[in-house]
């Protein structure tokens, strides 16, 4: 049985229209102590060129709920212009369809939950890892 108090969480994305890591997009990590809480904001990281976030702020004791707040919009269009670049008679309106990606779960105190996102410019899916 842990002794631990709090929850930890990480993540990282695999972009899998290109079935590479997903680099550069901010995450910001929010929790609440209960269901009626308040969020609170803890801070945020970026993925880094592995797609990993590896600096995500520790949980406060009491967490019940975190979310996640992925920022994909700015990734994509990157991806976008390089694309384009290479072959600009393929432009597009430029919209993102996801522009950003929420991810909300329960926690428990000891435990560890590593929450990864697979992401396509028109979809996404999450589940927990290890």
């Amino acid at each position: 049985m842990s002794t631990d108090t709090t929850a930890s969480v990480s993540t990282h994305i695999l972009d899998t229209s290109v079935g590479r890591p997903a680099g550069g997009v901010a995450v910001r990590l929010s929790a609440r102590l209960g269901r009626q809480a308040a969020w609170q904001e803890l801070g945020g990281s970026a993925t880094d060129a592995d797609g990993r976030c590896k600096d995500l702020p520790a949980l406060p004791e009491g967490t019940t709920h975190v979310r996640l707040d992925f920022e994909v919009e700015p990734y994509f269009l990157k991806k976008k212009a390089e694309a384009q670049q290479d072959a600009p008679a393929h432009r597009d309106s430029g919209a993102v369809f996801f522009p950003e990606v929420a991810i909300t779960f329960a926690v428990t105190a000891g435990e560890h939950y590593h929450v990864p996102l697979l992401l396509n410019p028109f979809g996404y899916s999450v589940y927990r890892g290890s």
